[in-house]
């Protein structure tokens, strides 16, 4: 059946080179392990990196779940600095973190103004940029996870600055790294050569490896780094279709920690659920990763600032705990 509607005509779009674009973020915005960053203390960052140490003795899972946000708070070399010294199992983000990983990589700055490209019609519509979509159709064909190829396209590319690519680091020391794609959601579906199959088949195969990851959850730790949707809804749907399957078993999966790293303010007992004439109620990170899903045994921490403050914080912590 033919459809009734009309598309729009991606052959009719004008992609410029990055060249021409200015950027919001260089290389000076990426910090190195030893530099001064804001301060951040809290309590409950020990007992975290106890957690930490006890999933790692058992052999579970240590999960971190981001937004690219996260990326654009310079803290690239204290993620890969977390997956080389183990304390990390799986790294998840959305497509705007494979963005950010992507131009890092290639030219050292990423980052473009909003205001001021829709105006003009250019926003998102960069070349080299949209040659992320080539990698993604190519991890579709060969049946790749779209983390796992754009990790080993990026290690065995000439890109000057792959050093600070997460993707890259994960891939060599074999850290599975999953990208979750929304349709519309990235700049790169603007772009005449996506394939919208590819990045569903290349997504959906890193939705299942995620799902993998998740069932080794029991006695593990799960951190959430700014991300307000994509975090608590991916976990929410691995975790149900983990547990059925160990349910089956004769197995459980509840015993385990959660900690969410955000700026938005949680009035009251963060591991009790709100009402629902509170706008809080709505905040996902709450309700999903801090109070439902560990209700029957696991526990939860809430840490309120910024990623280039938290992050560094915790990799000190668990140091520490070394």
């Amino acid at each position: 059946m033919k459809s009734k509607y009309e598309c729009f005509d991606r052959s009719r779009l004008v992609v410029k080179p990055l060249a021409g674009r200015t950027h919001d973020l260089h290389l000076e915005r990426w910090i190195g392990l030893d530099a001064a960053v804001p301060p951040f203390e809290h309590p409950d960052l020990a007992v975290v990196a106890e957690r930490a140490a006890g999933a790692r003795q058992q052999g579970a899972a240590r999960i971190l779940i981001m937004g690219a946000h996260v990326l654009r708070a310079g803290v690239n070399r204290h993620l890969i600095d977390l997956m080389e010294r183990g304390w990390i199992t799986h790294l998840a983000l959305n497509g705007a973190g494979a963005i950010h990983d992507w131009e890092i990589a290639r030219i050292g700055a990423t980052t473009e103004s909003v205001a001021r490209y829709i105006r003009t019609g250019e926003f998102g519509l960069w070349k080299e940029t949209g040659d992320l979509n080539d990698v993604i159709g190519e991890a579709a064909a060969l049946g790749l996870g779209l983390g796992e190829n754009l990790g080993r396209r990026i290690e065995e590319s000439e890109f000057p600055h792959k050093d600070l690519s997460v993707f890259a680091a994960a891939w060599r020391l074999g850290v599975p790294v999953t990208v979750h794609v929304g349709i519309g959601f990235d700049i790169l579906h603007e772009h005449p050569n996506c394939d919208g199959a590819a990045v569903g088949a290349a997504s959906y195969r890193d939705f299942l490896i995620f799902a993998r990851s998740v069932e080794n959850l029991e006695h593990g730790l799960l951190l959430s780094f700014g991300s307000a949707i994509m975090a608590p809804e991916v976990y929410l749907k691995a975790l149900a279709m983990a547990r059925n399957v160990a349910h089956q078993q004769g197995r459980q999966i509840q015993r385990f920690a959660t900690a969410v790293f955000d700026v938005v303010p949680i009035l009251g007992d963060f591991r009790k659920e709100l009402d629902k004439t509170d706008p809080g109620y709505y905040f996902r990170p709450h309700k999903t990763i801090l109070v439902r899903t560990v209700a029957d045994g696991g526990e939860s921490y809430y840490f309120r600032g910024e990623h280039r403050a938290a992050l560094p914080a915790l990799r000190r912590a668990l140091i520490e705990r070394e």
